[in-house]
């Protein structure tokens, strides 16, 4: 069983984040059918109209991680949270990019919390995995298809290195369709009180499972 921590100067920089974790199995992922897109679309069109008059900053969580960004030294200009880059194409009445039903709810979820969540393959991870600031030499190819400098960002890393992080994730731990063995990682703001974790993640995966089948088990937060 994979193991996961939270890097001292982390919590020493940041005191109060949190790891809300899930690992599920057996799952089948597949094309996102027209009715969760439907579903999806109508959860979009609402948070549209419940900001029409506001800013991205008064949406819960963008604040926060803003300013977690700027307590490691990452401009959240330059780097944006995952949850913010995707809250602004939606108040911005950009089309979602579909990709399977994996991916496509690991987006809702993470709109509807307002905190960036990563799925990663599980079969492509190695040994623990650490909540950590990138070093200088460490990079990964990145799902947006850049080289993606590590080097003074918060990043999730294995034994082989950087894989994940909360504004961008690797190509190397990417979930394609043909998946079945994931880790799911919400990265949560020390004052996020919209619900406990346990509700979240409780929330979460039984949302995925009942998508993707499979079963999920949810791991002691770090």
């Amino acid at each position: 069983m994979q193991s996961y921590m939270i890097d001292g100067d982390i919590r020493t920089r940041i005191p109060g984040i949190r790891l809300g974790i899930l690992h599920y199995n057996d799952v089948k992922l597949s094309p996102t059918p027209g009715m969760l897109k439907g579903r999806i679309n109508l959860f979009l069109e609402n948070m549209r109209h419940d900001y029409m008059d506001k800013s991205v900053s008064d949406v819960p969580g963008i604040t926060e991680w803003r300013q977690i960004f700027k307590a490691v030294g990452m401009d959240p200009s330059r780097y944006r949270p995952s949850s913010e880059a995707l809250m602004r194409r939606v108040l911005q009445n950009k089309p979602l990019h579909w990709i399977h039903t994996g991916v496509d709810v690991n987006t809702f979820l993470s709109l509807q919390f307002g905190l960036p969540a990563g799925l990663y393959n599980r079969d492509f991870i190695e040994g623990d995995v650490t909540l950590r600031l990138g070093r200088e030499d460490e990079t990964y190819e990145g799902l947006n298809g850049r080289e993606i400098s590590c080097a003074g960002k918060l990043v999730l890393a294995d034994a082989k290195g950087p894989f994940g992080s909360p504004f961008v994730d690797s190509v190397r731990t990417s979930v394609a369709e043909d998946a079945t063995r994931l880790l799911h990682v919400f990265f949560i703001y020390p004052r996020f009180n919209r619900w406990t974790d346990e509700q979240l993640l409780h929330s979460a995966g039984d949302m995925f499972i009942h998508i993707n089948g499979g079963d999920y088990e949810i791991l002691p937060a770090p």
